[in-house]
């Protein structure tokens, strides 16, 4: 167990004002109006980072509290270069991982994975493990509202789509991917944006409307 190292992530906020050395009065700057034309849309950033980002932003609104779960791991090795400072020279993983996310949004449990593909035309069915697959199965059984985020990053196209469909991919005999006519037709699409950058609770809203409605609520 590693004690007394404490580890910073600072993020920039914004840049500081520069102040000339004559303390001359600073000529105020036009403000500046993005064109509507301007497209923010993921801006190159990976599907994780994207989910992140909108955490981040959920987060800060107070709309929901959902968070990338760590991946625990056993450290064998540290070095010291700086009394301040410890570097992690050789570690494992110690058990598998289950999903990527997890949390709660208007009292209901959440818990998906995220998922890219350089594909076109399907998703393959071999980017889930095993253990996520029955682990997505056990939180439904539970009430979770669970579902798979699909990224197909050559298309820009993004689905929310349902774990219990997935599940039935999985166990469904001599099938090796999902295409993407039926990831369209079981799968809500959301598009990348800028406030959140992937706005996926925009389908969570749905899968809690559609919840609603079959209980009788």
């Amino acid at each position: 167990m590693l004690t007394g190292v404490i580890i910073m992530v600072k993020y920039p906020s914004g840049s500081l004002p520069i102040f000339q050395k004559d303390f001359k009065q600073p000529k105020i700057r036009k403000a500046y109006h993005h064109k509507k034309e301007v497209n923010f849309s993921d801006r190159g950033m990976t599907l994780e980072q994207q989910i992140n980002e909108s955490n981040q932003y959920y987060l800060e609104k107070g709309i929901a509290v959902v968070h990338k779960k760590p991946t625990p791991i056993q450290i064998v090795k540290v070095d010291y270069p700086r009394r301040s400072k410890a570097v992690i020279k050789e570690a494992y993983f110690r058990q598998a991982s289950t999903t990527d996310y997890n949390g709660v949004y208007q009292g209901f449990y959440l818990d998906f994975e995220a998922k890219e593909t350089r594909n076109k035309t399907n998703f393959p069915l071999k980017n889930f493990h095993e253990h996520q697959i029955y682990h997505l199965d056990a939180c439904l059984k539970q009430a979770g509202i669970c579902f798979t985020i699909i990224g197909f990053t050559s298309l820009k196209r993004y689905f929310v789509t349902p774990a219990s469909f997935v599940i039935s991919k999985w166990h469904e005999k001599n099938s090796s991917s999902m295409t993407l006519e039926e990831i369209e037709n079981n799968s809500i699409e959301i598009k990348s944006g800028f406030h959140p950058t992937l706005p996926y609770l925009e389908a969570v809203d749905q899968f809690i409307a559609d919840r609603k409605m079959n209980n009788g609520k």
